[in-house]
């Protein structure tokens, strides 16, 4: 259970305190149900979101409130995840909502940025208020799946709401930018290197060699149409979202003079499919 004087004292949050989130995509509907234990209320902003969204909200049991400056004046937390490539402009929404509020919110940035985005959400929001999140594994319905990774001086605090609920949240520590830096270095295993198979059957159709290349692979026991069908099933209709994803983790690496070329290539593989389709990737 959360300890109610150990949040009071580092966070400013009440017992039960009221969540903000923005916004309940499929995981944001998942990370908003399992906050629904410690918090007072789960709320969303409605203005301009679809109609998927609102059947996900509802079905989570959030609340929705007509708009973010709505959101920001109510919550005591606010979740951000959304599409990497947003992750500036939301926080950049929720500052101008909260104007000269007197007691700010602590804000979780749970997107897959670098650590020089969510570090300058910091800068726009104070830094002893945010919290970097990274959220890998799947949308989290049930336990053993999913880790939240935490860091920022109130990670502690945030891991400790997520007590009991399917995501496992784990605080790495006060640095901001520390959970971005381990999401961005996993991606690279995890969506960079698979997307080198869809880079290899484009060169060798590019050449009309795709047929002797399936049959020298399958001699060293690899299957091609294996290999690019399981790219295409995960990533699939998030293909233009993991464009975002590997152009941060690019910037994430190269900040620490590690070459970015890998994450650069995927993003374009993952723009093309994004384009293509994912049954337009390959021919067989």
């Amino acid at each position: 259970m959360v300890d109610d004087g150990r949040v009071d004292e580092l966070a400013g949050l009440p017992a039960r305190p009221v969540v903000g989130l923005l916004h309940p995509g499929m995981m944001g509907a998942a990370l908003g149900s399992a906050m629904k234990r410690a918090a007072g209320a789960v709320i969303w902003a409605a203005a301009g979101r679809s109609d998927a969204t609102s059947k996900r909200a509802e079905l989570a049991d959030l609340v929705g409130v007509p708009d973010v400056a709505e959101l920001a004046r109510r919550s005591d937390i606010i979740v951000s995840i959304c599409p990497p490539h947003a992750a500036t402009e939301v926080a950049e929404q929720v500052a101008a909502a909260l104007g000269d509020r007197a007691h700010r919110p602590l804000f979780v940035d749970a997107n897959a940025v670098s650590p020089a985005t969510v570090q300058g959400i910091g800068e726009l929001l104070g830094v002893a208020r945010v919290v970097d999140g990274a959220v890998i594994g799947p949308p989290a319905w049930e336990p053993g799946r999913t880790v939240l990774w935490l860091s920022g001086a109130a990670a502690a605090v945030v891991a400790e709401l997520f007590e009991g609920s399917p995501f496992e949240a784990r605080a790495l520590g006060p640095d901001l930018g520390a959970a971005s830096a381990l999401k961005a270095c996993y991606a690279l295993q995890s969506k960079a290197i698979p997307a080198a198979w869809l880079a290899v059957e484009a060169a060798a159709r590019g050449y009309g060699v795709q047929d002797a290349l399936r049959s020298q692979l399958a001699r060293d026991g690899v299957d091609l149409d294996a290999k690019l069908d399981d790219v295409g099933a995960r990533a699939g209709a998030k293909a233009w979202r993991w464009v975002g994803e590997m152009e941060e983790a690019a910037d994430a690496v190269a900040a620490v003079g590690v070459p970015d070329g890998f994450s650069r290539s995927a993003a374009e593989m993952y723009r093309r499919m994004a384009e293509e389709g994912p049954t337009g990737q390959h021919e067989r």
